[in-house]
């Protein structure tokens, strides 16, 4: 199903548009805004499906277990001094 709409365009857009369907690359103005819709929907899309993945992993790290900054920091002064003693070896 279509829906006959009215739009504005800047003399930029229109030019643009105007552009392509002389070039052959669309059929008509329509044919470009729906693209142009299209692209616009894909990325959006994309985009909500990005932050709801990152949204699902940082529900995930808050529901594991923390480490503090002090036992944190004592595992890097362990893996520096294994380091240090695998560079002598």
């Amino acid at each position: 199903m279509t829906v006959k709409t009215s739009i504005s365009l800047t003399d930029q857009q229109a030019d643009f548009a105007r552009g392509l369907v002389r070039e052959g690359r669309f059929s008509s103005m329509s044919s470009v805004v729906q693209q142009g819709l299209d692209l616009l929907r894909d990325k959006t899309e994309a985009k909500n499906l990005e932050t709801e993945a990152l949204q699902i992993l940082l529900r995930e790290r808050q529901a594991g277990n923390f480490v503090s900054s002090a036992d944190m920091g004592k595992r890097i002064k362990k893996m520096a001094a294994q380091k240090d003693k695998n560079k002598v070896s």
